[in-house]
């Protein structure tokens, strides 16, 4: 797609974009408005509605209760017209009396223990009817026959007088009457007049509530229905009783007074229900009932008892219009849309014109032509683009010349440093980071044996398992950036034979400093290793030498006092027991020089295993306490409980450390404390510190300690350090001496950790 098709595209983008944006924020903000609108107006509609029907309730129910206050004048007629004995009254003249007063019928009650029992009236299929079954009706007739009042909430309550609410008839389900009860004590019955109350029911639906609620929702079309809910009974099963074998569901006990209940939500509208009698406020609900969206509203009404009306509304018919006018912008927002596109598309190609010059003279420059000259002069962008680009232009070809002159000077310089790598006596080759041989020399060749095509591509695997810990911290110390020079080490070579190295390890890095190959120079340094041998061999000779003759200087002293004791045995022919022990002395003496000398000298096997230098310690400490004692000296142990192992020979280590610790003893005459230290430090080994407050050592005498024979006590013969040096440095250990002269001494010995 061309810059022209793109650049007119992302505008018709944008243009889209910020269209959808504005109809997105217009519908949703107008969406919002005409929700608030809505809500208020339903309120208001609900509030008119309710107060309708409340008048409407209103006005039946005193139609109502003036059918009770009629009915009450009947009876009270009745009652004086009538014997005050039931057994004295008949059912024809209840008859004549109903005909006469204006009611229906009269029946005439009397109370049996908790029973009332009709046992005169006018309406025979009324005679003999008990009153047990029939709820508040049953409660309010004893309240009646026992206080002459009423107190149940409902019904209408005057005084000795009760009438329920109009329903359908027992003794004739399919009537609707209404009731009056009489009892003032004056007879031994209660007078119950009664009239047709379908007059009540028509005009509940002629003119009443019913009426109310079909003409207002006729003529709203946005209300779906009105309903009547009677909290008491809602949510419930319905209370449906059997009168003459018909069921009958008593207009007092109906869950839906008055309206319809088609769009049900039992569930929801239970708890919309009870927070409507809670906050005795109108509260509205959305829900998708039907296929519709729904808004409820909630509004609690006292008439003779507490009702909610619900209102139901269709939501989606109201948003119709909005909806109509989004289409209709939407499409308005389509043409602009593609009005911006066609314009865009025009404009960016007059705007291009000088970009596509500027193309064409980075065409030429990408063929090598330098000299092609763009004729765009404007002050704007795209002019000094062109200018830019004209001199880059020259700039690139003043480069190329030098990037030409320079790549002869590297082709000659790799030509030499591929002559140099090539010619070198040093063995050279080159891996990467996975260890795989990239690159080597013509002398890695000689010196190891294997051939180019061997060795490229695969590891060098030619160090000896001796040497390959050190071997992976020469690569570890490279890989950090470090790098190795002069190390010297062994290494096979093709047919298995041990060469003696100098290794110098560096690494390669690219131009971000990232290492990405080792360099190895290997150096063959077995000439020079064998010549060092043949020097260390003289010079073990010359130690051997210089042993000898201070083992025969010292034995000659006790040898010259011998021979002189043997001349006088000659002379006299007699020794005394004295000169005798002297000669005892001497000969043991010369023994005792004569055994340190084989013990330094002898090769002994040694059996290294794990050993607890903790313990060792103790165990020393323990069998010098009584000479420590004696000397007035105290023994001091300062060590981690958590001391790793070594591995070493226990009775070798063990003669060190008596031989350290009897030295530290005999340097404190006067007494004094003999501290020894043990802990771990971080290169794995463990550090032991024999410390003293003797006399200490003098500088020069301190650089002599461990030369054979050399010593200061009267008694001593200067072989007890060069074996303890020798028996530390079997075990790759290391012991070193330092004093602070008429202080004390501290000898430090590290040897290596168990591993």
């Amino acid at each position: 797609m061309s810059i022209k098709a793109k650049l007119s595209l992302s505008i018709s983008i944008i243009v889209a974009v910020i269209l959808a944006l504005s109809l997105s924020i217009y519908y949703f903000s107008s969406k919002a408005e005409v929700q608030s609108s809505l809500e208020q107006q339903v309120n208001n509609i609900a509030k008119q509605i309710s107060l309708t029907i409340t008048a409407s309730e209103s006005a039946k129910q005193s139609m109502e209760d003036a059918i009770g206050e009629k009915l009450r004048l009947a009876a009270i007629a009745a009652k004086a017209q009538l014997d005050p004995d039931i057994a004295n009254v008949k059912n024809e003249q209840l008859v004549e009396l109903s005909r006469k007063i204006g009611v229906d019928h009269i029946t005439l009650w009397k109370r049996f223990g908790n029973d009332v029992i009709a046992l005169k009236s006018s309406d025979p299929n009324e005679i003999n009817m008990s009153s047990k079954t029939w709820d508040y009706w049953h409660i309010a007739f004893l309240q009646l026959f026992k206080n002459h009042n009423v107190t149940i909430p409902q019904g209408q309550k005057l005084e000795n007088y009760w009438s329920g609410p109009f329903n359908f008839s027992t003794s004739d389900p399919k009537k609707i009457r209404k009731w009056g009860d009489y009892y003032d004590g004056t007879t031994n019955y209660m007078i119950n007049p009664y009239v047709n109350a379908q007059v009540l029911l028509d005009f509940d639906y002629s003119i009443g509530t019913n009426s109310i609620v079909n003409k207002i929702i006729a003529n709203q079309q946005d209300i779906l229905e009105i309903t009547g809910f009677d909290p008491q009974f809602f949510g419930k099963r319905p209370i449906i009783k059997m009168k003459k074998g018909i069921p009958v569901y008593n207009l007092d006990v109906r869950d839906i007074p008055f309206g319809q209940y088609t769009y049900k939500d039992q569930e929801n509208d239970s708890i919309h229900i009870q927070n409507a009698l809670e906050t005795r406020q109108a509260v509205t609900a959305k829900s998708n009932i039907m296929g519709k969206q729904v808004m409820k509203t909630f509004i609690p009404i006292t008439i003779d008892k507490t009702y909610v009306i619900c209102i139901s509304f269709d939501q989606q018919a109201i948003l119709k219009p909005l909806n109509k006018q989004l289409i209709m912008q939407s499409i308005i927002s389509l043409c602009l849309v593609l009005l911006s596109m066609l314009a865009s598309y025009f404009i960016a190609g007059f705007m291009l014109r000088g970009l596509n010059q500027i193309l064409s003279k980075v065409n030429a420059i990408a063929s090598g032509d330098f000299g092609q000259l763009i004729t765009i002069r404007s002050n704007d962008e795209l002019g000094l683009l062109a200018s830019r680009i004209d001199t880059m232009g020259s700039n690139l070809h003043s480069y190329t010349t030098q990037l030409q002159d320079t790549a002869e000077e590297l082709r000659s310089t790799k030509q030499y440093l591929e002559s140099f790598v090539n010619h070198t006596s040093d063995a050279i080759h080159v891996s990467d980071l996975s260890g795989s041989v990239i690159q080597v020399n013509k002398a890695f060749e000689k010196m190891y044996g294997w051939c180019e095509e061997e060795a490229l591509g695969k590891p060098l695997e030619n160090v000896p398992p001796d040497y390959l810990s050190s071997h992976q911290e020469l690569e570890s110390t490279v890989l950090r950036g470090g790098s190795v020079t002069d190390f010297e080490t062994v290494r096979y070579s093709k047919s298995g034979e041990l060469i003696d190295l100098s290794l110098t390890i560096s690494p390669i890095r690219d131009e971000l400093e990232a290492i990405i190959a080792i360099a190895t120079i290997s150096r063959n340094i077995t000439s020079r290793k064998q010549s060092e041998e043949i020097i260390r061999r003289s010079e073990k000779l010359s130690v051997v030498g210089q042993i000898a003759a201070g083992v025969a200087h010292e034995v000659r002293n006790p040898l010259t006092t011998l021979r002189g004791f043997v001349q006088l045995q000659q002379k006299t022919g007699s020794l005394s027991q004295a000169n005798l022990e002297v000669m005892l002395g001497e000969l043991d003496q010369i023994n005792m020089i004569v055994s340190e000398f084989l013990v330094f000298a002898k090769p002994q096997a040694t059996h290294y295993q794990a050993v607890n230098i903790l313990h060792l310690v103790s165990d020393i400490m323990m069998l010098l306490d009584s000479e420590a004692k004696m000397s007035n000296v105290q023994l001091d142990l300062l060590a981690d409980p958590m001391l790793p192992e070594v591995i070493g020979e226990a009775n070798q280590l063990k003669q060190v450390f008596v031989n350290i610790m009897k030295n530290g003893i005999e340097s404190m005459p006067k007494g004094g404390m003999l501290s020894i230290k043990l802990e771990c430090c971080r290169q794995e080994s463990i550090i032991i510190q024999f410390i003293d407050q003797g006399c200490g050592i003098k500088e020069e005498d301190l650089i002599r300690l461990g030369e054979p024979f050399f010593t200061k006590k009267v008694s001593g013969n200067g072989l007890g350090l060069m074996v303890s040096q020798q028996i530390i440095a079997a075990h790759k250990g290391s012991i070193v001496f330092r004093s602070d002269y008429g202080k004390g001494t501290c000898v430090e010995i590290t040897l290596p950790m168990r591993t």
